[in-house]
């Protein structure tokens, strides 16, 4: 059977989307630091596993040669990401070609290491961008250049790779994972932020990871590509000035 690729399988989102993937059997290969705990994850699902760096091109390439046994692999996710936020003042050069690194580039090279696999089962891809992309906020200058990349990217590539393999991309605002403890950890601040969405609450991983999973299901969206989904209470369109209580 192929597998679907789960880059960052232990995050918040890769993991909620491992774990609603293998529970309507399909076979996954999960991707994660040494450290990250993938081997455990993988062997509670029944999944195999690779560890990589996402720095590390040849991890990327391993891991999806890994992957494939022969019959194709059935989707690649990239749930891998970062939230810089700092003011432009305060960035580096630097600062940009790393965040640019994680977000596009390392993304674009598992694609192309994946590209025969995924057209042989005729597979799909799942990209994050973020709302930040569309929507101008403070000290966002690094992740929202790079999240508007990774846009261009699942568009381009949507595209390029046309009509045997789809590729779409998912829009949340911050979400309660791992990656936004730090600015969730204040209950003062996390309830802020929560009162920026129209919808009142901030997302979580049970949010967004049935449209990521549904994305990667030729069977239900056969005719979906090119794609920039929102799933962000909200923000990106709404208002909240005026909301009622």
């Amino acid at each position: 059977m192929p597998k679907i690729i789960i880059f960052g399988a232990t995050g918040g989102i890769g993991r909620q989307m491992a774990e609603d993937l293998a529970d309507k059997g399909q076979g996954l290969h999960l991707v994660g630091r040494p450290d990250s705990g993938v081997t455990e994850l993988a062997a509670s699902l029944g999944a195999s596993y690779s560890h990589a760096e996402a720095k590390d091109t040849n991890s990327l390439i391993e891991a999806v040669g890994a992957a494939d046994d022969g019959s194709g692999i059935a989707g690649l996710v990239w749930a891998i990401g970062s939230i810089l936020l700092k003011p432009l003042a305060a960035l580096s050069e630097e600062d940009f070609i790393e965040t640019y690194r994680l977000n596009v580039s390392a993304p674009a090279m598992a694609i192309k290491a994946a590209k025969n696999g995924l057209k042989k089962a005729q597979g799909g891809v799942v990209l994050f961008s973020s709302v930040a992309a569309s929507s101008g906020f403070t000290n966002h200058a690094a992740i929202a250049a790079a999240k508007a990349g990774v846009e261009g990217l699942g568009r381009s590539l949507a595209a390029e790779l046309a009509p045997d393999i789809r590729v779409n991309v998912i829009a949340p605002s911050l979400s309660d994972t791992k990656m936004a403890a730090p600015l969730l950890a204040s209950e003062a601040m996390a309830k802020g932020i929560a009162q920026m969405h129209p919808l009142g609450r901030i997302g979580n991983a049970r949010d967004i990871a049935p449209l990521a999973c549904l994305l990667l299901d030729n069977s239900a969206s056969s005719w979906i590509t090119g794609e920039v989904f929102a799933i962000d209470g909200g923000r990106g369109h709404l208002a909240t000035t005026g909301r009622s209580k």
